[in-house]
């Protein structure tokens, strides 16, 4: 049931318009702290990892916050779900904090498991700062949600290019306080998580998604009333009972499983999301790699930082364009522009050879196409199931996308190790084939905004 945001207030109706903009301000500051707290302990991650591990599980270390990530989304969205998206959100940036202190105290004792436990629990950073994107559509106007979902997209921006700015001066200052060296950005981060938690827990009220239900809620009798009227002439029209929207007893993966298996647009915008980020995360884990092929140590680190900073601009520099092509064009067609431009990067980077610029031109295009994938597949998938289940089905999309990230970081070294960067690339092409075929077939236009 979609809820008119436009109809004038009356006197039991809240100031919808008013929320929602306090609402994205709200998120938007908070996702510039969480941004910062999750690019800064990531930025020195596997270093730390390196020091207290060992350099053959590093990577290993680094992929655990990712699953940890993915793996929170089901209690946070069932928080949600039950109790709204503050109680989540805070929660999600608590536990972030935990794993923060818990890898600096695995930095100070050099104890691995404590250091694994850590990176696992550190990933509720990232599991807020995705959660965030879905917050912004609830209270939206249908012919705005891409625009402001990627506005909070796009705030991560300003958090991933300041965090590694601030690493380095977080790691001379934690230092003096006796800190091991490369744990005081995860203190830093700690810090953030916890600020980012405190603004929400005072700050995000009243809660948009509950807002929203009580929305639904009040349009409900009006609508059974309309459906129950009788022919003209006919006696006078019973009066409808209250409807309250909520979340059905035992919201969670296995019920939006079964909401996903009945909603062709939300499959496809979880597959949009997944495979966008699968894509992107094979190519762009093992470009370094393909870097430090054909170049000197001492330059491999200033050219991956140039070129990975290139890639995150593509990423999230743009996404209010992509925000404002979704509204205007339509959810399926900026998948498909998405896709088109994974496309276009797995062919440019898989043929650039040793080209460091054309590399470069590669992985711009590899985030453009993820942002792409990522508005457009988020904005479709939240407008096409009902506020009673929404955090519940946005939660599953999360631990798909996570999932599909962890399987092609960790599948994408075997990969170029047995065949090579050109193979991966197009292995990685290749895997955009059936959103391709989701996205060309026929979705029954059930959703509001399905076709801007």
């Amino acid at each position: 049931m979609a809820t008119d945001l436009t109809a004038p207030r009356t006197a039991a109706q809240p100031d919808v318009a008013s929320i929602q903009r306090r609402t994205l301000r709200l998120l938007f500051t908070t996702q510039i702290i969480g941004g910062i707290g999750v690019t800064i302990g990531i930025s020195v991650g596997a270093l730390l990892a390196a020091r207290v591990a060992g350099t053959a599980v590093a990577g290993v270390a680094q992929s655990a916050g990712v699953v940890g990530a993915a793996l929170l989304a089901v209690p946070v969205t069932r928080i949600m779900t039950r109790h709204g998206r503050r109680p989540g959100l805070v929660l999600a940036y608590a536990v972030g904090a935990v794993g923060g202190v818990l890898v600096v105290l695995a930095a100070a004792t050099r104890s691995v498991p404590l250091l694994f436990l850590g990176m696992l629990l550190f990933g509720g950073g990232t599991a807020a700062n995705l959660q965030a994107r879905y917050t912004a559509v609830d209270l939206a106007e249908p012919a705005r949600r891409g625009r402001q979902l990627s506005l909070i997209v796009w705030a991560t921006t300003i958090g991933a290019v300041a965090a590694p700015n601030f690493a380095a001066l977080a790691d001379r200052v934690t230092t003096g306080w006796g800190l091991p060296p490369l744990a005081g950005p995860f203190a830093f981060s700690a810090a953030a998580f916890v600020l980012a938690a405190v603004v929400l827990l005072g700050l995000l009220r009243p809660d948009p998604l509950l807002t929203a239900r009580r929305l639904a809620s009040a349009d409900a009798p009006a609508t059974a009333v309309a459906a129950e009227a009788p022919a003209a002439g006919g006696g006078a029209t019973p009066a409808a009972a209250p409807v309250k929207v909520r979340a059905p007893r035992g919201a969670g993966m296995r019920l939006a499983w079964s909401v996903v298996r009945g909603q062709p647009a939300a499959r496809l915008g979880i597959a949009a999301v997944a495979i966008g980020h699968l894509v992107m995360v094979a190519v762009m884990a093992m470009t370094p790699v393909r870097l430090g092929e054909s170049h000197a140590d001492a330059d491999v680190l200033r050219l991956v930082g140039i070129v990975l900073s290139l890639h995150i601009a593509g990423m999230y520099a743009f996404s209010p364009v992509v925000g404002w092509l979704t509204d205007r064009l339509g959810r399926r067609a900026v998948i498909l522009g998405g896709v088109g431009l994974l496309l276009a990067a797995c062919a440019v980077a898989g043929t650039a050879g040793h080209h460091t610029p054309r590399l470069s031109v590669g992985l711009v295009l590899l985030g453009l196409g993820w942002s792409g994938t990522m508005v457009a597949g988020s904005t479709l998938l939240s407008e096409s199931v009902s506020a009673g289940v929404r955090p519940s089905v946005q939660g599953f999309s999360d631990l798909i996308m996570g999932l599909a990230g962890a399987s092609a970081a960790v599948l994408s070294g075997f990969v170029m190790q047995l065949a090579g960067y050109p193979v991966l690339t197009l292995l990685a092409a290749v895997a955009t084939v059936p959103l391709v075929a989701l996205a060309l077939r026929p979705v029954p236009t059930g959703a509001p905004g399905e076709e801007g």
